[in-house]
Parts: C-alpha cells; structure tokens; sequence
C-alpha cells in the first residue's frame, strides 16, 4: 500500500493536511526531521503510517522493523495503541503503568518479532532488560514525541531524553522523528545539538524542519482583566451561560486551595462541574477524565495536571482562571481547545495579584545548588532515617520554618528525573547509587534556570498587553508573520 492508502483505507482520511504528506515522504526515505505543528493537527500520523508501511506485512522475526515511539504521556500512549488495535495495527506500550509480570511478557514479543510500533516513555531507557530486548529488533523509525523535553531550555526538560543520543547510537542511527507543538527558536536549535545533528538542511543525513505555523485560526483569544476572586467568579458565570447548554469546557486554576473555593461557589449556583487536581487519588482522577471524555462531565475545574493525554475534540471553552507561568504553558492548554476545527473560546483572566504566586513558584521550582546538595547528603548519609521516616523526615530537617515550602518536591522529582531515587514520594527502597547531577550542583546553571523561568513568565504578561495576539504567539514561538 501507499501512504494515502493507508490514510484512507486504516485512518478514515481523504487526504493528508500540509506537512503531513512531505514529512510521510521523508521519512520513509530515510530522512530525519523536526516537525512543529499546531496541538490537534495531526503529529501522529507522521510516524504512525510509515511505520505501518515498514513493519505490517513482514514476517515475526526479529529482523521485523519496528518503528519506537519515545512519550511521556502514558494516558496517550493507551489511547493511541487502543485506537490503533481496533484498525488491526501491532502497535502496543510499555511504561510504569504495566506491572512485571506484563512487562516481561511484552518484552517477549519484541524479541519475537511481534509489534510494528512500540511507544514508551523515556526511563525505560534506564532499564537493562528494556535495551536487551530492544536490541534484537531492526528499529527503523525512532519518533520522539513531545521533543521540547530533550531540550535543557524548554519548560518540561526531562533528564532521560537526555539518553537517547546513546539509544541511536546502540541502535544504529536509525531514520529520527521529532515532534512537538511549542519549541521556540532556542528549543530548536538545542534539540538539533542534543540529537548530534549539525544544523537544519535538506540532505537525508541532516534533520529538515518542517514549521507550519502554529495559529489556530479556530480558536478566539482573549484576555480580560479583573481584580479579585469575586469579579473572576462573576466573568466566569457570565462566560458560562454565554454558551451552548452543557458545552463542553475546562477552567484552568493555579492552587488546589482557588479551585475548591470557586467549586463550593459554583455548586451553590447549581452549576454542574468535577474537579480535578493533584491531591486526588489516581482512581478518582481516571474516573473523572473518563466521564469528561464521554460528555457525561461537561465542565472540569482543573489544575495544569488535566489535560496531558487529553485528546478530545469538542472542547469550546478553556478559560485560565489563574495567569499560567508560561507562554509553553498556556499554548498548550488552549491547545486542547476546538480540535475539531470548530469555533472555540480561550479566556483569560489576567489578574497583576496572580503573578505574586508564580513568582513563587518559580523559587520553588528552582532550588539554589546548596539546598539540593544537602538533599542528596541527607538521602546519602541519613538513608535509614529516610527509609523509615520518609518525606516528612526530610522537610523536618530542611524545612522547619516554613512547612509550605515546595522546593523538597522540586528535588525529590528531579532526582527520579535522573535515576538517583525510583520513586519520588516513597523512599521506602532508597537506595543512592549515583552522584549528584553535575547541573543540579552548579550555582550558575541553577541560576540560569531561574532567570529563563522568570524570562518565560514576564513573556506572558507582555502577551497580555499586545493589541495583536496571534502575532505575539507566531512570534514567541519562532514563525514570521506573512505580510
């Protein structure tokens, strides 16, 4: 079969959207690429087809290609491999969601030659029996999806992505496909640095950006600005009963504490809504995420912890309670919006108070080199007390004047980044093997960090202020305007 065979005979499609079509061509070639496209615009196909073409058809063996999708999205990741198994594709998954015994009989079929397209996420790469398996397949394609990650600069740096100039070079250097819909210029050209690539060019051994902009003509941009809780409350009813009845809609919020205060003043309006947040429990949160998929939930009030993997197409309304850290951030919130081509509202309500609590996220996010140091001394050399005490242990000894103070967490989670710690809120098997990150332990790289976040926050405010949003985004993220 061809490329647009398969579009329309397994995906339903008439025809490609642009890149589509040029990056299919590409990469069936050989050729690397780059390739930034609007959220919804349909990324996906990109790997998903030539990877049907390379590996349906072929005989189980271990010399079967196997293209490897590398995502941090686990909700995604089922959804897609879901999708694609009701077409009769051999895709399937492999993460922390699996216990043992499935991932062992997963591992098994990749040596047998079972799968045209494996996605995992990127500490799999830390796992010895994950790379032995691999390693007895023909891995033709590699595609990375959300590809901002690799990049040191882009605002969900993940430390394992760092291994995967290593995992092309175990595998061969095979045909690499990056993805991802908010890289601004500098993400670019570190993702090309980190991946060993030169520079952009056309040649298959170079990596060819494909940018097609990142409007979403669909979507109507606005900002309001309001002062307090009562006046945001009141933009909200109002923006609420605007609409269609039950439309479907997400209301972002900084603080847990802020969501549940508007919730109870929502509920006594008879306004119907779930919530979702960090603090509930993983079977609550599933539970929700599931109702919001199938209409039965029209409208979630929710922290930036919903909407990862959320890839439903009816939303009409995503209104930013709270002003976002980033422009990253709130790019790819709205970008859950109207995936259907279909008009959508994106609001948000700019309150100049809100920014006081950025700003102090921003220093919990970014712990000094001295406080992680004393971190990693505490998990080192008090590593019983640890065991047997855990995380409040831990904040005892770091943080008893204010036990609001989240920077432990920032620690704790970076160093599950980079494979000190297996599990970041039970410490219960520590075990320290490895040194600290020379990065986490350099002052002027925590500097550095710092001063990018606070870069990334004030971006936003300047977005607030500009007559011209679009332009302000195309502009932030890298595209020039056409006159």
């Amino acid at each position: 079969m061809s490329a647009i065979q398969v579009l329309q005979q397994v995906f339903g499609h008439d025809q490609f959207k642009p890149p589509q079509a040029s990056v299919i061509e590409r990469t069936l070639k050989g050729g690397h690429s780059l390739v930034i496209l609007p959220t919804g615009a349909g990324k996906s196909v990109c790997f998903q087809i030539p990877a049907i073409l390379f590996g349906e058809g072929s005989p189980k063996s271990p010399s079967r290609p196997l293209t490897m999708v590398l995502s941090p999205l686990i909700a995604l990741m089922k959804d897609q491999v879901d999708s694609l198994r009701s077409k009769g594709i051999e895709a399937s998954y492999i993460n922390s969601s699996l216990d043992r015994k499935q991932r062992e009989s997963r591992y098994q079929s990749i040596r047998d030659g079972e799968y045209c397209l494996l996605y995992v996420t990127p500490e799999r790469f830390r796992k010895p029996e994950f790379l032995e398996a691999i390693a007895a397949r023909d891995v033709k394609l590699l595609a990375i999806d959300e590809a901002h990650c690799i990049s040191q600069w882009g605002h969900d740096f993940r430390p394992d992505y760092s291994l995967i100039p290593e995992l092309r070079r175990k595998l061969g250097h095979p045909t690499t496909l990056c993805l991802t819909a908010t890289a601004t210029p500098e993400v670019q050209q570190d993702i090309l640095r980190q991946l060993e690539f030169n520079d952009f060019g056309e040649d298959l051994h170079q990596c060819k950006l494909f940018h097609q902009g990142i409007d979403r003509p669909n979507l109507s941009l606005e900002v309001l600005e309001v002062w307090g809780t009562d006046e945001k409350l009141n933009t909200i009813i109002n923006r609420l009963n605007q609409g269609e009845t039950n439309r479907s809609g997400i209301i972002y919020f900084t603080l847990i504490k802020t969501l549940l205060e508007f919730s109870d003043r929502l509920r006594s309006l008879k306004i119907p809504h779930a919530c979702y947040h960090g603090d509930l429990e993983r079977a609550e949160r599933k539970r929700i995420q599931d109702h919001f998929m199938k209409g039965s939930v029209p409208l979630v009030l929710a922290t930036n912890a919903f909407g990862m993997g959320i890839d439903k197409e009816d939303i009409r309304l995503v209104i930013h309670a709270d002003v976002p850290g980033s422009m990253e951030s709130y790019y790819q919130e709205i970008g859950r919006a109207g995936r259907d081509g279909n008009p959508a509202e994106c609001l948000l309500l700019y309150d100049q108070r809100d920014l006081a609590t950025q700003l102090e996220f921003i220093g919990w996010k970014n712990p000094d080199a001295d406080f992680y140091c004393r971190v990693y001394d505490l998990l080192l050399h008090e590593a019983d007390s640890v065991r047997s005490f855990g995380v409040d242990w831990l904040r005892t000894r770091l943080l008893d004047r204010n036990q609001h103070d989240r920077r432990l967490e920032t620690v704790l989670s970076m160093f599950e980044r980079y494979g000190l710690i297996e599990e970041e809120f039970d410490l219960t098997h520590l075990e320290i093997s490895l040194p600290i990150p020379e990065s986490l332990a350099s002052q002027q790289e925590r500097d550095a960090k710092r001063l990018r976040d606070h870069q990334k926050l004030y971006a936003l405010v300047e977005y607030v202020r500009t007559d011209n949003r679009r332009e302000f985004i195309e502009n932030y993220f890298g595209v020039p305007i056409s006159p």
